[in-house]
């Protein structure tokens, strides 16, 4: 699973995936400086892995992770082929989710390629190339689905008008995520074809230093505009935090984020919102040669999550001892969970939580 940074040219996408990843992607004050896209796999900040760290005392920790890729900036015409617009359009089509980094601060020395900084018109334009494409999607299905739908087949009938609504909504200007469409019929029609506006999307408010803890009149216009697309906005100075990951100190980089007075840097808020939106959750291992934070979909199974440590346990799943988070802080140890009769064991139908801490049984 992964999400992809987009945005017009310079409005700090590389920058932002440097101090993400710390892939030094190329990062100019020109467009098209991302040629290629940059692929970072990057660590899922969580507080919950650095207690159990504290309470097993482990050889070694590894945190879950999320891989972000930057992709080219995008210009006016992308759906027609202008600039890179068709390998872009590849590339973001690839990916789950889209942060989408809006410029929202002022600086003469960074040029913007449309001439002046307006976040709007800079949403606008990046939606309407994708919306176009969608619209071709919709168009190709549309011509194939209605000659079915002449001949009085009824699921056809009943695809051609999701289809029909689809393409009212682009042609409005609207998301394919904004479009009221009922739950079944996204699943069945909208799902299949796979709609880059259908992606779920975090905006990136891309502000300077001053606004770093409270935003500015950019951000409060860009919560404003996208209120209908049940869309995350999220507030970074991207060039500021870039100079955080410069820091050779984690006291260093803590007194920096207290003088803007923030209690963390903004793109560990980012990360934890990319893995959100991807409709990811993590459950713990935890014993003395590591603990471990396991990445999983939303509403996965026991065996499932057993899969991702490797598919023999998936295979062979007998039963899972799990221990709800909370318990194993409250009672310090997987042997007082034990006594105080907080452990449980479940079977193949249990829903792994958020949080929950695992110990698999597995027979091959």
């Amino acid at each position: 699973m992964k999400a992809g940074i987009v945005g017009l040219p310079n409005v700090g996408k590389s920058t932002l995936f440097n101090c993400l990843s710390n892939a030094k992607a190329q990062s100019a004050n020109f467009p098209f400086c991302t040629i290629e896209p940059n692929i970072g796999v990057v660590n899922v900040p969580d507080a919950r892995l650095q207690k159990l760290e504290s309470l097993v005392d482990p050889e070694r920790v590894l945190p879950a992770t999320v891989e972000i890729v930057d992709i080219a900036g995008l210009v006016k015409g992308a759906s027609k082929g202008e600039g890179l617009g068709n390998q872009f359009l590849g590339n973001i089509r690839e990916t789950d989710a889209i942060l989408h980094v809006l410029r929202c601060f002022n600086d003469d020395n960074i040029v913007h390629v449309d001439g002046s900084v307006d976040p709007i018109r800079d949403k606008e334009t990046i939606d309407m190339e994708l919306q176009l494409k969608d619209l071709e999607t919709v168009d190709k299905k549309l011509d194939k689905v209605k000659r079915a739908a002449k001949t009085g087949n009824k699921e056809a009938q009943k695809e051609e008008a999701v289809l029909l609504k689809l393409k009212t909504g682009l042609e409005a200007g609207t998301s394919v995520r904004a479009i009221d469409i009922s739950d079944d019929d996204r699943e069945e029609y909208v799902k299949p074809l796979q709609f880059i506006t259908d992606k779920p999307v975090m905006y990136v408010c891309n502000v300077d230093e001053a606004a770093a803890a409270t935003g500015n009149d950019y951000v409060e216009k860009v919560k404003a505009a996208v209120a209908q697309e049940n869309a995350e906005v999220i507030v970074l100075a991207v060039g500021t935090e870039a100079d955080i990951t410069e820091l050779e100190t984690y006291e260093e980089r803590q007194m920096f984020l207290e003088d803007l007075g923030l209690d963390e840097p903004g793109s560990a808020k980012l990360i934890r919102g990319a893995y959100k939106l991807l409709d990811l959750e993590t459950y713990f291992t935890a014993g003395v040669k590591e603990v471990r934070a396991w990445t999983i979909p939303v509403g996965a199974t026991a065996p499932q999550a057993a899969g991702v440590i490797h598919t023999d346990f998936e295979k062979g799943f007998i039963r899972a001892e799990v221990i709800a988070y909370n318990d194993y802080v409250e009672f310090g140890s997987e042997a007082k969970v034990k006594e105080a009769g907080k452990m449980r064991v479940e079977g193949k139908e249990y829903i792994v939580k958020d949080g929950d801490v695992m110990h698999f049984r597995f027979n091959v």
